[in-house]
């Protein structure tokens, strides 16, 4: 708590010294002609070489500045936004995954029966830090039970799986090997499961789909995103893969009205450089979402300028006068750096988008990549003066 508090007080003297003593363009509410200078000219630097790039009124939905804005480009992690607005749309925020274990009549073999939890993880560590529901935990609960049972540690064992990831099994059979167990798994259906199962002795449960969704977007949770998409595409009618949530993503826009031409989607997180999403088509996503209560975790979860998640380190250097004044998805992947979210600019709101993707290769062009884009915002934030 007062590291936190520390941090709110440094974040503060750093707003009110570049305020008081450095005043920016932003400070005097850029006209739009002078907003639009502004953006053109940053827009050209060679650091975001050739960006996409969209900037629209909120109240009005106008479009103030574009460049290249049907341009297919590479998103990285702003193609977060599209699994965070999916899973919002087709599941029910307030629902939450459980995942049990069972007892057989068989000695030594244990159901385990979940929903495809997309919170549940592989790694120990990340289970303790984020507060999460890890594989060795559930692991450690199977051992423990039968060892309570038969009075010693047991050598081998047999788990009959249903509603679990592939890879979080895999992540089990390496656990309990470690324990030294030796472990049989087979996958059975769930009606099997529930017919088999005589007793249950352990349930653990995720947060509710709206926090998930917060999560993953407020710390670019690459797994966390891509099991929330592939868990809509399903709900959607679609396969739990790839193709899936392509399928889902393309149906969901097009229920939107949003034009789908570029799209392309090999993944929910954006990890896949195959990716492409038009900077048009973001900004389109985000005017709509805005102000509706169903999508109301998308903006909560949005990293903000300076404060929190994925934007906490950012702005207070490279432009304090927007600190606490951006809502926004970052991305990166090397040679593309991404933005897209909302900016206070005194009596308007902004959407913005940019996709830089053709940039160098390496830390400094990123780095140099992501100063230019908060001074970019930097360049028009201020606190809005009136709501709209």
């Amino acid at each position: 708590m007062k590291s936190f508090l520390l941090r709110i007080v440094a974040v503060f003297l750093v707003v009110l010294l570049s305020t008081s003593f450095f005043p920016t363009q932003a400070s005097a509410s850029l006209s739009r002609a002078a907003l639009i200078k502004t953006f053109d000219r940053i827009s050209k630097s060679t650091t975001l070489a050739n960006p996409s790039i969209v900037l629209i009124d909120r109240a009005t939905g106008e479009i103030v500045f574009e460049k290249n804005p049907t341009s297919a480009r590479k998103p990285a992690s702003v193609m977060k936004l599209l699994s965070a607005a999916v899973a919002l749309q087709y599941l029910d925020a307030d629902a939450r995954f459980q995942t049990t274990l069972s007892l057989s009549a068989t000695p030594r073999t244990v159901i385990l029966s979940g929903h495809f939890d997309p919170w549940m993880t592989s790694r120990h560590v990340d289970a303790v830090e984020q507060k999460r529901v890890s594989v060795s935990t559930l692991g450690n609960k199977v051992v423990t039970k039968i060892t309570a049972l038969e009075h010693v540690a047991p050598k081998s064992m047999t788990v009959l799986y249903q509603g679990v990831y592939s890879t979080d099994i895999v992540a089990l059979s390496r656990y309990l090997k470690s324990r030294g167990v030796t472990a049989k798994f087979k996958e059975v259906t769930s009606g099997e499961a529930t017919k088999l199962s005589i007793e249950k002795f352990a349930t653990v449960s995720s947060p509710k789909v709206r926090d998930m969704v917060e999560y993953a977007l407020l710390w670019s949770d690459n797994l966390l995103a891509n099991r929330l998409a592939l868990e809509a595409s399903t709900v959607m009618g679609f396969s739990r893969t790839k193709p899936g949530v392509a399928q889902a993503f393309k149906t969901f826009l097009t229920d939107m009205n949003i034009d789908t031409s570029g799209l392309e989607v090999k993944d929910g997180a954006g990890l896949s450089k195959a990716n492409r999403v038009t900077a048009e088509m973001v900004a389109d996503l985000l005017l709509k979402v805005r102000g509706d209560a169903d999508f109301a975790p998308l903006y909560e979860g949005l990293p903000v300028s300076g404060i929190s998640g994925t934007l906490e380190d950012r702005y207070l250097t490279t432009a304090p006068q927007a600190v606490g004044l951006v809502r926004a998805k970052t991305g990166t992947l090397d040679g593309t750096v991404s933005l897209a979210g909302y900016v206070e600019a005194g009596a308007h709101e902004y959407i913005f988008v940019a996709l830089a993707d053709r940039i160098k290769k390496g830390f400094a062009a990123t780095n140099s990549a992501r100063t230019t884009l908060d001074r970019l915002l930097g360049s028009i934030a201020a606190p809005l003066t009136t709501k709209s």
